[in-house]
């Protein structure tokens, strides 16, 4: 079974693109770690509150086999300029590993450098387009876009879809 990061943001993360996925990934056995930008209550865009396993200071990627980021308004501010969570998406991706955010939170995909001629997708903001097109990837319209061990989901509507992409490629036998 594989070990998997989800990170949130402290504030304002989107519940179900939080806790769709985890249930969906926790019920076919991987072992899921919750991390956040604080150590402290994170607190979702819909009222959910989840205290994170650690925070993403604390977080040694070569402990994950997968790395999935929930977006929602707050990841904007508490993850998109975090370097720390770019080295472990950056580690994670290097190793072959699954690296996955949905809604704005692919930002942090381009952010980490891994999406460089892939295809994605985001929630579409004027600013989440910009970096997204400034990292090189192919954006394309789609819920959930798939391209080898990256997944990208365009917002809370996706979550289950998105879930599903990701534990599907944790099912897949290494390449």
């Amino acid at each position: 079974m594989a070990r998997v990061l989800i990170v949130i943001a402290e504030k304002m993360f989107r519940d179900e693109e939080f806790a769709e996925p985890k249930a969906i990934i926790a019920s076919a056995g991987h072992d899921v770690v919750v991390a956040s930008s604080s150590s402290g209550e994170a607190k979702g865009k819909l009222g959910m509150v989840v205290k994170p396993d650690l925070s993403i200071g604390a977080v040694s990627a070569d402990e994950f086999d997968a790395v999935v980021v929930a977006g929602g308004p707050g990841s904007q501010t508490y993850l998109w300029p975090n370097k720390r969570l770019h080295q472990a998406v950056r580690s994670i991706a290097e190793k072959g590993g699954v690296v996955a955010a949905i809604c704005l939170a692919p930002v942090v995909l381009a952010r980490a450098g891994v999406i460089r001629g892939r295809r994605c997708t985001v929630f579409p903001t004027a600013e989440s387009l910009r970096e997204m097109e400034d990292a090189g990837c192919m954006l394309v319209k789609g819920h959930v876009v798939v391209d080898g061990n990256i997944v990208t989901a365009d917002g809370p509507s996706a979550a289950r879809e998105f879930g599903e992409a990701v534990l599907k490629l944790l099912r897949a036998p290494p390449s």
